[in-house]
């Protein structure tokens, strides 16, 4: 391709932080020394500043776009910790997303992207239907078969680690079995509630780990929060990460007007990745006249379940649980949010819960969406890092409030053989009520 052709295909309009932005990189190197991949191979071009440089090259037209461009671009896993030690600034992780829209707009879309991108992801129902195999697998007992007769390590390894990824399938998935609007629970009839929030249950949260928001949903009546469940589509982190600009714009408009002309004092999610994407909306709409306001206010109201529980004070848990758990950040939590102390002050309320740091509980794990699946030996070792960590705690459970995190620990718990289990931090917090429940009626 010419310098001329590439030229007259800019970077998609607000995908792209500005010229001056770009080249406000110093070129310092800080950013190398907390970029995951970088501490992994060790080559320029995979530090957060070596590919600043090459996208600014392709973007002025003194690189073509090839396959080792397009690979480089790919394997930024979006962590931000680059942006978080940036003196500058630099928002590499928005650059990688603007560079991947580039690359679409310059190789256009088969029909797998279509079919993913645009008819099955943003139709919850469709892709309740898709996991109905997985489902399956779970209630027919073959799930529990393969694992205690160890077939799974019959398998190619990359069909093993992909299998490794599976948490423990719910029954069926819980947008069907939600109501439209959940009433709190105060401990006594016809009492106001305390207030009233919106939940945006996420697709992965909804067919991986229903239990979890199922919890979410007990955890926010039984504090008093009227419980407010509209129909929402796909929150467009995948759409994102894959170059889809229009069409998640076109998705954070669908969910913002889910909300609209609801008094609610707070949009909730369980799911890390959901609440950093829904936190951005008045960002990724920012040059959209009808929608930027409304946009701007609705990310304002944006609130990950640990964030928003700490805000508002929660009930105290009276019921024990006598277990050790370490927790691990997600990156989307601890950066995109800059949620951190509250995950763990929820989880040191409960009662007999003992909290065991680990080292590097903030270093991103290797899942990255897609990155598990797309860069399997890559991730792999990204994993063992993080494991590493976890088995040294000696925990019985390790924490994480994200979908992708949770996929990717699990994983890593079958990898290392340990004894342990993963969980959301709010099935914890729900265990801790229930089990005080019991102990009144006795």
């Amino acid at each position: 391709m010419s310098e001329k052709e590439i030229q007259s295909k800019p970077f998609p309009q607000g995908a792209l932080p500005d010229e001056a932005q770009i080249q406000s990189c110093i070129r310092c190197g800080l950013c190398s020394a907390v970029c995951p991949i970088y501490q992994e191979t060790r080559m320029e071009t995979d530090a957060p500043r070596g590919r600043i440089a090459l996208v600014r090259a392709v973007l002025e037209g003194r690189l073509e776009p090839s396959p080792r461009f397009k690979k480089i671009v790919y394997q930024c896993l979006a962590c931000q910790a680059c942006v978080d030690i940036c003196p500058a600034g630099v928002r590499t992780d928005q650059l990688m997303m603007a560079a991947r829209a580039y690359l679409l707009e310059l190789e256009g879309r088969h029909w797998f992207r279509n079919m993913l991108f645009g008819w099955l992801l943003p139709k919850p129902a469709r892709l309740e239907k898709a996991t109905m195999p997985l489902r399956c697998y779970e209630r027919l007992g073959l799930r529990r078969l393969v694992d205690r007769a160890g077939l799974d390590r019959l398998l190619p390894r990359r069909l093993r680690e992909m299998s490794w990824l599976l948490p423990p399938i719910p029954r069926r998935p819980l947008r069907p079995q939600l109501e439209r609007v959940t009433p709190a629970y105060n401990g006594s009839a016809g009492q106001e509630p305390r207030c009233r929030i919106g939940y945006f249950l996420g697709c992965a949260q909804d067919v991986m780990f229903a239990s979890a928001s199922a919890a979410t949903v007990r955890v926010l009546t039984r504090n008093g929060c009227e419980v407010y469940t509209p129909a929402v589509t796909c929150c467009g982190m995948p759409h994102l990460g894959y170059g889809e600009l229009e069409r998640a714009k076109d998705l954070a408009r669908q969910n913002i007007d889910a909300f609209t002309g609801q008094d609610l004092q707070a949009v909730i999610t369980d799911c890390a990745s959901c609440a950093s994407t829904l936190h951005e909306y008045g960002e990724l709409l920012a040059d959209d006249p009808a929608y930027a306001e409304k946009a701007r206010a609705f990310s304002e109201r944006v609130r990950d379940i640990s964030q928003f529980l700490d805000e508002i004070g929660i009930e105290p848990p009276q019921g024990r649980l006598d277990v050790r758990v370490t927790y691990h950040d997600p990156c989307h939590l601890v950066r995109g949010m800059g949620v951190s102390a509250a995950p763990r002050r929820l989880l040191q309320s409960i009662p007999g819960l003992e909290l065991v740091e680990m080292e590097e509980a903030n270093w991103c794990c290797g899942n990255a969406g897609s990155h598990a699946i797309t860069e399997t030996e890559e991730s792999g070792r990204l994993l063992d890092r993080k494991m590493a960590h976890v088995a040294d705690t000696d925990a019985q459970l390790v924490a994480s409030g994200c979908p992708g995190c949770q996929l990717q620990l699990w994983r890593g718990v079958r990898r290392w053989n340990l004894p342990m289990q993963v969980v959301h931090p709010i099935e914890l917090l729900d265990q801790a009520y229930r089990n005080g429940e019991k102990t009144n009626k006795r």
